[in-house]
C-alpha cells in the first residue's frame, strides 16, 4: 500500500473523478512550483470507487469555478496545523468569465481585446451550455 504523509499546512482537493486530477494539475500548474505537490491517481472510494487527489503543501489561490467546470463535484479543504479549518464545494457555476472563448467566430470577444467572454449558464434538449454574454451563442465548454 502507497503511504502519502498528511501535510501541517496546505490544501487537499479530493473527491476528483478519476482522471480529472491530471486536468486540475495542469490547469493549477502544479508542474512549475517549488513546494511539495503530491498527485494520486485511482485512489480507491466509497464514495465514487475510485478518485483522483491532490495534496499542496502551501496555500494557493484556488479558481472554484474552474474546477466546477472540470468536475463539479470536488471538495477543497485548507489545512492548517494538520487540521481541516475550511471545507468548500465546487459545483457547475451559474457564470464564467475568461475561462474559455465563445464559439460565434464573430462575436467581440473573438476579436477585441477589451471584451472578455462572459457566459450564463443555459440548458437546451438535456444538456448544458453557456450563453454567451455578448452574442447569445451557446457554447459547450471544454477546458
Amino acid at each position: 500500500m502507497l503511504t502519502v504523509n498528511s501535510i501541517n499546512c496546505g490544501i487537499v482537493i479530493d473527491h476528483i473523478t478519476a482522471g480529472n486530477g491530471i486536468k486540475i494539475f495542469e490547469k493549477l500548474k502544479l508542474d512549475e512550483v517549488n513546494f511539495p505537490v503530491v498527485l494520486l491517481i485511482n485512489v480507491p472510494s466509497n464514495k465514487l470507487g475510485r478518485k483522483d487527489i491532490i495534496k499542496i503543501e502551501n496555500k494557493i489561490d484556488v479558481d472554484l469555478t474552474m474546477l466546477g467546470l472540470i468536475d463539479p463535484e470536488i471538495t477543497v479543504n485548507i489545512i492548517e496545523n494538520d487540521k481541516i479549518v475550511n471545507k468548500m464545494n465546487t459545483n457547475i457555476p451559474k457564470e464564467v468569465q475568461g475561462l474559455f472563448k465563445c464559439k460565434n467566430p464573430r462575436c467581440v470577444s473573438n476579436s477585441d481585446d477589451y471584451a472578455t467572454p462572459k457566459f450564463r449558464l443555459a440548458h437546451s434538449n438535456g444538456k448544458i451550455f453557456y450563453r454567451c454574454g455578448y452574442c447569445e451563442e451557446l457554447t459547450s465548454y471544454s477546458i
